[in-house]
């Protein structure tokens, strides 16, 4: 069996140097690149790839909601989160969109192959670190305060990211395809959810919650 691999990472220097080590595996190709999470739904829907190697942290649509609408849309794609952040509140988020694995991007190359194997076997995969995280996170989740951000709908996620990315708001109607006047209103269902009164606050806000990175 030849694993279809879609890479997605705004960063081309990591999309090329994935890309060379696959090609080392006679059994993986790399059927189409993404620098962005909105353009890797496109791709993920027209491609149909096995494997999506994804980064976090990316502009326009994040790698966490890209991989809930990618895999709300197809069950056969696996999502291996490759990325530099090990913070508990990364985890948790891409654990409930039903990613299959998360590696830390300083992981040897050795080990997502491995995960790409257990993946593709229906198994979870998570970097040594990151099950040290989600197993002291179990421990202490009864005095865990739900974020206001789980009470955010997916569109009001998208809006939000935007908003923090600097995007106007005729940016935003462009992007989603939506009229102003409905960006207007995601964005005081946003602010009214949160109880933040402006867009400075909601930049930091989203920065917090690691939907927006600052490299």
């Amino acid at each position: 069996m030849n694993t279809r691999i879609l890479l997605v990472d705004d960063h081309k220097l990591v999309r090329e140097g994935l890309n060379t080590l696959i090609e080392k595996h006679t059994d993986m190709t790399v059927v189409g690149e993404a620098d962005n999470g909105r353009t890797a739904v496109k791709l993920a829907r027209k491609l149909t790839p096995d494997i999506i190697i994804m980064d976090i942290a990316m502009p326009e649509l994040n790698g966490i909601e890209a991989t809930r609408k990618i895999l709300d849309e197809s069950k056969n794609t696996r999502v291996i989160i490759l990325s530099m952040h090990s913070d508990k509140r990364y985890v948790a988020k891409v654990l409930r969109t039903g990613a299959s694995a998360y590696l830390l991007k300083d992981s040897a190359f050795e080990e997502l192959a491995e995960a790409i194997r257990v993946v593709l076997d229906n198994r979870i995969y998570l970097s040594p670190r990151i099950t040290d995280i989600v197993i002291e996170d179990y421990v202490h989740s009864e005095s865990v305060v739900p974020s206001a951000y789980t009470e955010l709908t997916d569109r009001e996620r998208e809006v939000l990211q935007l908003i923090a990315e600097g995007k106007t708001t005729k940016d935003i109607s462009s992007t989603l395809y939506v009229s102003v006047k409905t960006v207007e209103a995601h964005r005081k269902k946003i602010m009214d959810k949160l109880d933040i009164r402006s867009i400075a606050d909601l930049t930091k806000y989203a920065i917090r919650e690691g939907m927006i990175s600052l490299d």
